[in-house]
């Protein structure tokens, strides 16, 4: 199996650790120190090596971060995580922090009176930092760059990930990767630079048509890379990760050098050069500052045309939605049948919708590690079972399963929340709500040039009339084999990036009560143009989404009477697609049982 149950890390672990790095951190003068979720590469998904986070404090979450200071140590999480962060931590030695509600200058002015605290450059970008230090002005306290102190005090911590890279095929990207540079490299000249550095994995890798096997769950390739202005490119990464075939593949733009040859590379440009501030390591634009080079802060140039999808791999997407939609139909009916004896623990189904995924025969890998969280379980938004956790599906419940898939035409990412027995009314209730939302987003027209904070308030308005929210964005972005989060486009209320055609994401509504049930509906939506209304006087550009995730919902969770008569109209049509797009593709006792999930509200 791709997915294990084993427990990643114990809070028992913790004390100590922190203890041994308060040791070391007085040793060398600092006050502190920063401990990011993230990598040199700033990605949400790290290699064990960078789990750095997770072995000092335990907690296991996708974001977040620690500061240790002499006598608190802070655990910052979002809203996705108050509940799992309880259960991860050792509450009498790390200290849960609400966040972004609080941010670390903040929190570092109030609990720090004055002192130095250390920070690794590598794992921090330049906006970051420079945030925490705006907060700090005029206080005692400052932020110094220095070693990561964590390696320091980590006795076998694993070494750096080599895994395979290999051609990402052209009629699957819809562009080649020469196209793609020649594109990004104009962009470069006309802004007057002379090259842009790139440090994100899912850039690279859609730069130069490649994918990787470094970080679990995505491939991508972990390495930097320099794009020069006359469209060549330099590449820092371990030779040992590519076969003849991938070097032949890459063509005689792309060098591919060490990745200890990269710092004194970017000391050798020459004018002006390109680094994203929010996505880059500090240390990038430190090194280019201190050899005499001038950064020009900009976007990273790859992240705009990478969520602009192609033709080519909006296609892609669709047939494995369409492959994934007839593989978790089919688990659908197999839980339906299983679950009602009683006899299924959580592992159990994740092992079962796999296997499912499996049998397509094109299954590269699950995109994240299932989410199957029954009763309790569910309301802990990123929950991960393992076999300490696991909980047996009981009776007259909700089974929450995120999940997802990798294959070479396209990466999935949907939600179903599933009755066991009847869960009672006021779960329905709650549920209907959560469907009105994904319902409304996928509805929506909208002019062009909105954002996905226009957007957010429409996936919580029924939840807001009961009193009701969610403590996570609506969507986020999703890569075409690649990252299944990926930026610059989300459906959440601190993003301004304008969303336009090609741009994929999630919808995923969701309700969750600590300690009884999670509610989450996932469907990935495509930016396109909206249709013309029949009749329609008005010539403003619009947009709108199409679906492209297709499998039922449970009607047995839906309370018909609070639904809209446009609500139930677009609910219909989408159980009628669903059945006519997965009839071909269905076992015969797995289209029966379809037909009946698909039947008219």
């Amino acid at each position: 199996m791709f997915q294990s149950f084993d427990t990643h890390a114990s809070p028992a672990q913790g004390p100590a650790r922190l203890a041994a790095l308060r040791q070391v951190l007085a040793a060398e003068g600092l006050s502190g120190f920063l401990v990011p979720r993230a990598d040199v590469h700033q990605g949400e998904y790290v290699a064990p090596r960078d789990e750095r986070l997770q072995w000092l404090t335990g907690f296991t979450g996708s974001a977040g971060f620690c500061i240790v200071l002499p006598n608190i140590a802070g655990v910052f999480i979002d809203g996705r995580y108050r509940t799992q962060v309880k259960g991860q931590v050792d509450l009498a030695h790390f200290t849960p922090v609400p966040w972004p509600e609080i941010s670390a200058g903040a929190w570092l002015k109030q609990n720090l009176p004055e002192g130095v605290v250390g920070f690794d450059p590598w794992l921090h970008t330049a906006d970051e930092i420079a945030k925490i230090e705006a907060a700090l002005d005029g206080t005692g306290v400052t932020l110094r760059a220095c070693a990561n102190q964590i390696d320091q005090i980590w006795p076998d911590q694993p070494p750096a990930p080599l895994g395979r890279a290999f051609a990402h095929p052209d009629n699957l990207a819809g562009e080649t990767s020469g196209q793609k540079r020649s594109r990004l490299a104009d962009s470069v000249q006309t802004a007057g630079q002379t090259a842009a550095v790139i440090t994100l994995p899912d850039s690279l890798c859609w730069l130069l048509n490649i994918r990787g096997a470094d970080v679990p769950r995505n491939p991508v390739l972990h390495g930097f890379a320099i794009l020069h202005e006359n469209a060549h490119v330099t590449l820092f990464a371990d030779a040992a990760k590519f076969d003849d075939a991938t070097r032949a593949h890459l063509g005689n733009e792309v060098l591919l050098r060490p990745i200890s040859d990269f710092v004194p590379a970017l000391r050798t440009l020459h004018g002006t050069v390109r680094v994203d501030r929010g996505t880059a390591p500090l240390a990038v634009s430190t090194e280019l500052t201190a050899s005499g080079i001038t950064v020009a802060w900009g976007d990273d140039p790859c992240r705009l045309p990478k969520a602009k999808k192609t033709a080519a791999e909006i296609q892609g997407m669709r047939e494995a939605h369409l492959r994934d939609g007839a593989a978790v139909v089919e688990f659908l009916y197999w839980l339906d049948q299983q679950a009602p004896n009683g006899s299924l623990s959580e592992i159990d189904v994740v092992r079962a919708l796999e296997g499912f995924r499996r049998a397509t025969n094109v299954l590269h890998d699950i995109s994240f590690d299932t989410i199957c969280g029954s009763g309790p379980n569910g309301a802990i938004m990123h929950y991960r079972v393992t076999e300490e956790s696991n909980r047996a599906i009981g009776r007259n419940e909700l089974l929450l399963v995120d999940s997802g898939a990798q294959y070479l035409d396209g990466t999935t990412d949907i939600t179903r929340t599933i009755a066991v027995g009847d869960p009672g009314d006021y779960a329905r209730a709650c549920f209907t709500r959560v469907l009105q939302g994904t319902i409304a987003i996928s509805r929506v027209r909208w002019p062009a040039g909105y954002t996905g904070r226009d957007l957010d308030p429409l996936a919580r308005y029924a939840l807001w009339l009961a009193g009701q929210d969610f403590n996570h964005g609506t969507g986020h972005g999703v890569g075409a084999f690649l990252s299944v989060h990926e930026g610059p486009q989300r459906l959440s209320r601190i993003s301004e990036v304008p969303l336009e055609p090609g741009m994929i994401l999630s919808n995923e509504p969701g309700y969750y009560r600590e300690g009884e049930f999670g509610i989450r509906l996932e469907n990935l939506i495509v930016v396109q143009p909206a249709p013309a209304l029949p009749g329609g006087d008005d010539e403003r550009n619009q947009l709108s989404f199409e679906t492209l995730t297709f499998v039922p919902f449970d009607r047995r969770l839906i309370l018909t009477a609070q639904l809209s008569a446009g609500d139930r109209d677009w609910l219909n049509t989408y159980h009628a697609e669903v059945l006519a797009k997965l009839t071909p593709r269905l076992s015969a006792e797995a289209l029966a049982w379809c037909e009946a999930a698909c039947a008219g509200l």
